[in-house]
């Protein structure tokens, strides 16, 4: 992913974890997608493949919200980053618990995705706080 990054962004913790957290969140939501994407014996799906969508969803707008609160050039507008970062974040865990009900054996990964969300919300504290 290319967004045209002034060279220090690429060098923000927060910016590579949550570059880390997208590629994950892809692996994960392949695998599970894959147990998840057969039929009920009803011929109902299983509604838990929709989280494995909105995990890579959430994800992959996570580096994007960090170099726009980077860029902003008004505290209001940063804080509105900063605030629809934290939104994520928390979609994003939420969505991780409810994969975990599921039954697929991708499950099992979800804790590795939670681990590196909480290392991020770590760093984005730190890096509120630098802003």
């Amino acid at each position: 992913m290319n967004y045209n990054l002034p060279s220090h962004l690429s060098e923000l913790p927060i910016y590579r974890k949550a570059m880390d957290i997208l590629m994950i969140s892809r692996c994960i939501s392949t695998h599970i997608s894959q147990d998840l994407s057969y039929l009920n014996e009803d011929g109902s799906e299983d509604n838990n493949i929709y989280f494995t969508g909105d995990i890579v969803q959430q994800s992959t707008h996570l580096a994007p919200e960090i170099i726009n609160a980077e860029r902003a050039r008004f505290s209001e507008k940063k804080h509105q980053h900063l605030e629809s970062l934290e939104r994520l974040t928390n979609k994003l865990y939420r969505s991780c618990k409810r994969l975990e009900r599921s039954k697929s054996n991708g499950r099992d990964y979800l804790p590795i995705l939670r681990g590196e969300l909480k290392t991020f919300k770590k760093l984005q504290r730190n890096w509120m706080l630098t802003l």
